[in-house]
């Protein structure tokens, strides 16, 4: 189960192979989330369950971290929290 105060938080560091890392809102990382999976041909095990990839993306932004998208090769989000300056 995820912390309620991971919610609260509406920033993610995105990692991805070859790519330079990047802060994403959240509607901007549930996107993204949601474009890898629909970059694969099936979606994971855990998740076929759920009728369409924004589901699906929804439910990793609030349950996981990292989506494999092959062997070796995997993607990873976490949530920051963005202090605004001076504080």
């Amino acid at each position: 189960m995820s912390d309620p105060l991971l919610r609260e938080l509406d920033h993610y560091v995105v990692l991805e192979p070859g790519v330079e890392e990047r802060i994403l809102s959240a509607d901007e990382t549930l996107h993204w989330l949601t474009a890898q999976l629909g970059a694969l041909d099936e979606p994971p095990a855990d998740l076929a369950d759920l009728d369409h990839d924004a589901l699906r993306a929804e439910r990793l932004l609030n349950t996981a971290c990292e989506l494999d998208l092959e062997p070796g090769r995997a993607v990873q989000w976490f949530a920051v929290r963005l202090e605004p300056p001076g504080s």
